[in-house]
């Protein structure tokens, strides 16, 4: 045989490139291999880029910076299975890199990850899953993924086997339903019930994000039902059972309290026992968010009044007691919240005046704002419409703590401590002892608050509080009623409410009233007033009882005043002024030099001297400086039987004047004296010189000019008193009203100039006598009883202010070139004793001038020539 021989292998194709292998350690080079067509090569250069961005930030970020990520991209859809798959790892990886996601955002890729969800191999799912899950996180990213459809295959994935397609799926649904779009698309696909399937996963991750989104899909109603039908409480319910779900007790509270909004979820959980276990374990849980994720749950749950009814069937207020002795503050805020909901039912309002109120006002000392805020809440609504409550509250101590917490920063808490104050100021004792703690200065800073509710409930308070004039001059010394003004002028509707009615309450007294209008309260009044939109009751209220309180202005304003406006001591006539135009204090016209402006007339009956030791057993109750008001004291003074003795410098009226007791008043005397004759026990020269010296010293004290330090009195008018006495012994106990008048009228008509013809009025000259008074007495202010020589306004005046002091009602009417008028209502003699409905009241003025004591009917002949000639 012969020898083989060996065959010669035979030479690769000259066209083929020889194998190569090539070790690289740059990684620069090997996302330069990202683009070769070879499908090993890309495998594996995935494979090496997929490990090397595991590896840390930084590697993510200089794969960026290399180039990778678009020829990644474009592997995604890559024909090889190997390298579709390592591309999506890289890309699990990679979005987790801020500045990743927003190229991948650019380069729209998404189309293309959600496509890997489809049936493939676990790992794919996985990764495309993870890298949905980082980008979902960011809003722009969550909404490219809806508008690709991503929804369905993430829900269809929560059945996988894997978990970590589960936990990726999950997460990401999580991050899309937060906008509300994704959360009706999830009702839709029905994803209620396979996410109720992952609370039964071993894996706590899992059923914590199953928990959190269902604690955001059943804020909506059709989940809620959902998850009701799907038996979704029995599992909830049972995880709060687990002690050893202790971490996930939070979140599945957090469900139930969207859930017990829901009344038919409530009833069901109510029946099957579910309710009583919620509660139990909220009371007896020690871990602080669990006890304040279950008195929200409570809170949501109790808005629906038939949730309420069901909640106080299950005694849920012993729960929240209990909760609010927590030492947590979120505890606390949480349960005075649930409170502050629950106590909407009368019941359980009435449960809490028992147990509860102490424990809030504890809260209201706390030193975390939040807490008081809430607990001031609580007592707020607590207190609203029920005076026991209230009355609890102060005997608990509250006031003060409520009072504190009016300067606090948090607008909520001054808002609810105002609201409890007022509550309690329904209260005649618990509003005196509010005013002993000085709430009326506490108010101030409130008054003044930029915030809208603040400014409501504040001059609500002071609505509740300036019941009495201690109050209202605190307020006003206080410096309260500046701010106050300043609130009718607010856009606010409730705010201009409550601040119209808070100065209608303290335009009660003239001082007050006098002060509100200083500060323009009545201009804002009006113009709030002659608008549709913005007038209100109480501003037309407080405009009315500003005026009423203020009858100077009123009568110079309106030229007006009805028989319910009693002309008061301090009471003067300026003249007619225009709407806007300021009247002047008294104090200021009293001070002013005398001009040939209009007289002002002024009405007063007191003084501010006290009676000298010698005089005191002589002086009665009828005394100088004591106006007679009431019916009482007209009575007690028609039965005096002995003389009475002024303090003012003079005596009964029946004897002559003694000398005045003071200088203050020595000017005034001279004057009426001049009318009755000289002193008695004095020589002529020596009665000239003392009138000289004392008319020097008295003049300057009877017009206002005393010492800056002492106290600023009006001018006194001694013949007025006189007058005011004289009417109430002779007049006032005339019983037939008509004759009353007549007798008033004479008598002023006699005391201002007597009867006076139509033919002789104009030689009546009266401008004189009052250019002599204002000249003696250095002052443009006329006391009305130093007027001998009077027109019709000076009678007119004088008349209505007598017919006040005995209860004769009557009006005073300014007309025009110096006429005033008094009307009178009568009703009609022929009428008396008849039955069926009398006729309204006939009109009549009062003749002061032609025929002193007549009556003239209303818009008769004789009545316009009486106003008009």
């Amino acid at each position: 045989m012969g020898k083989k021989i060996k065959k010669e292998a035979e030479p690769p194709p000259k066209d083929v490139f020889d194998p190569l292998t090539i070790e690289s350690k740059k990684a620069a080079t090997v996302v330069l291999m990202l683009n070769s067509p070879e499908e090993e090569i890309l495998a594996k250069a995935c494979e090496a880029i997929y490990r090397f961005a595991l590896k840390g930030e930084e590697n993510k970020a200089t794969l960026l910076e290399l180039g990778a990520v678009e020829p990644l991209t474009k592997l995604l859809t890559h024909e090889d299975k190997i390298v579709r798959r390592n591309a999506t790892m890289i890309f699990g990886i990679l979005a987790s890199n801020n500045d990743v996601k927003k190229l991948l955002r650019e380069l729209d890729v998404m189309s293309s990850v959600i496509a890997q969800l489809a049936p493939e191999e676990v790992v794919i799912h996985e990764f495309a899953s993870l890298c949905l899950a980082n980008m979902s996180a960011e809003y722009t990213s969550k909404v490219q993924i809806f508008e690709h459809g991503g929804l369905e295959p993430l829900i269809r994935l929560l059945a996988s086997p894997d978990p970590d397609v589960k936990k990726n799926s999950i997460e990401c649904i999580y991050n899309l339903v937060q906008d509300f779009q994704c959360r009706a698309t999830v009702q839709e696909l029905n994803a209620v019930p396979p996410i109720l399937d992952l609370l039964k996963s071993e894996y706590p991750i899992i059923q914590l994000l199953a928990l959190k989104t269902l604690g955001v899909i059943t804020n909506d109603k059709e989940s809620r039902v959902m998850l009701r039908d799907n038996q979704g409480m029995d599992h909830l319910i049972k995880i709060l059972e687990t002690k050893e779900l202790n971490d996930l007790h939070i979140e599945a509270l957090s469900v139930i309290a969207n859930c017990l909004e829901d009344m038919d979820t409530l009833v069901l959980i109510q029946q099957t026992g579910g309710l009583k276990k919620l509660l139990s374990f909220a009371e007896n849980s020690t871990i602080p968010d669990i006890q304040k994720n279950a008195a929200k749950a409570i809170t949501k749950a109790a808005y629906d009044p038939e949730n309420r009814k069901l909640f106080h069937e299950q005694e849920v207020e012993k729960c929240l007691v209990a909760l609010l002795g927590s030492e947590n503050d979120g505890t606390k805020i949480a349960a005075s919240q649930a409170i502050s909901v629950m106590c909407e039912n009368s019941s359980s309002k009435e449960f809490f005046n028992n147990q509860g109120i102490p424990q809030l006002i504890q809260s209201l000392r706390s030193d975390n704002e939040e807490v008081r805020e809430a607990a001031a809440l609580a007592l707020a609504n607590l207190t609203t419409c029920n005076a026991a409550n209230a009355n609890a509250a102060a005997e608990a101590d509250a006031i003060d703590p409520l009072i504190s917490i009016l300067s606090s920063k948090r607008d909520g808490a001054i808002a609810s401590a105002a609201t409890v104050l007022a509550n309690m100021a329904m209260q005649e004792p618990l509003r005196v002892n509010m005013q002993n703690h000085d709430v009326m200065h506490a108010l101030i800073g409130p008054l003044r608050s930029s915030n809208t509710v603040v400014q409501s409930k504040a001059a609500l308070l002071v609505a509740a509080t300036a019941c009495d004039v201690e109050a209202r001059t605190e307020l006003r010394n206080s410096g309260g009623l500046g701010p106050l003004v300043e609130l009718l002028r607010s856009k606010n509707d409730e705010v201009r409410r409550h601040a119209s009615w808070a100065v209608m309450v303290c335009a009660n007294d003239e001082l007050t009233a006098v002060e509100l209008c200083k500060l323009g309260a009545l201009e804002i009044l009006e113009e709030v007033n002659l608008s549709v939109s913005r007038k209100n009751k109480f501003s037309d209220a407080a405009y009315n009882k500003l005026l009423n309180n203020y009858l100077s202005l009123k009568y110079s304003l309106t030229g007006y005043l009805s028989s319910s406006n009693i002309i008061g001591d301090g009471f003067y006539d300026y003249g007619r002024i225009n709407p806007g135009t300021k009247l002047l204090p008294l104090k200021d016209l009293c001070l002013q030099e005398p001009s040939d402006l209009r007289a002002v007339l002024l009405v007063n009956s007191k003084s501010d001297i006290s009676p000298p030791p010698s005089m005191e057993d002589k002086s009665s109750d009828i005394g100088y400086g004591r106006s007679i008001s009431s019916s009482s004291s007209l009575r007690r003074a028609s039965k005096e039987k002995t003389n009475l003795h002024f303090s003012a410098g003079f005596g009964s009226p029946t004897e002559d004047r003694s000398e005045p007791t003071s200088g203050r008043n020595t000017a005034l005397s001279k004057l009426a004296m001049k009318e009755k004759g000289s002193r008695k026990g004095r020589g002529k020269k020596e009665e000239e010189k003392v009138k000289e010296e004392e008319e020097v010293a008295a003049v300057p004290k009877l017009i206002g000019e005393g010492s800056p330090d002492k106290e600023w009195y009006p001018p006194s008018d001694p013949d007025f008193c006189v007058y005011v006495y004289e009417v109430t012994k002779s007049i006032f106990p005339i019983t037939n009203i008509k004759e009353q008048i007549e007798a008033l009228a004479k008598y002023v008509a006699e005391k201002m100039g007597g009867k006076v013809s139509k033919e002789k009025l104009h030689d009546f000259s009266w401008e004189l006598h009052i250019s002599e008074l204002k000249f003696q007495l250095k002052s443009n202010v006329v006391p009305i009883g130093l007027i001998k020589q009077g027109i019709f306004y000076h009678r007119a005046l004088l008349f209505k202010a007598l017919a006040d002091k005995i209860g004769i009602g009557c009006s005073l009417v300014r007309g025009e070139y110096g006429r005033a008028w008094n009307e009178i209502k009568l009703m009609n003699e022929t009428r008396k004793g008849l039955i069926g409905a009398l006729p309204p009241p006939e009109v009549y003025i009062v003749d002061l001038m032609f025929h002193p004591g007549g009556l003239m009917k209303l818009k008769s002949k004789e009545a316009d020539l009486y106003i008009y000639l």
